[in-house]
């Protein structure tokens, strides 16, 4: 009994992906200025530190 029996294999197409997506996440550009938070905890240990050097 050889019987060559022939199985179907059904794949689903995948989801075409976004072309600009990769060209984006391949440049390294970003904020060039520090934000507002950065610049609050800056003041935040500066005050830190000026209020122990006075309890000194």
């Amino acid at each position: 009994m050889t019987s060559a029996r022939k199985i179907k294999l059904k794949l689903e197409a995948r989801k075409p992906r976004n072309p600009l997506v990769a060209p984006s996440l391949q440049r390294k550009a970003g904020s060039h200025r520090s934000g507002p938070r950065r610049e609050r905890e800056a003041a935040r240990r500066e005050l830190k530190q000026a209020l122990k050097d006075v309890g000194r």
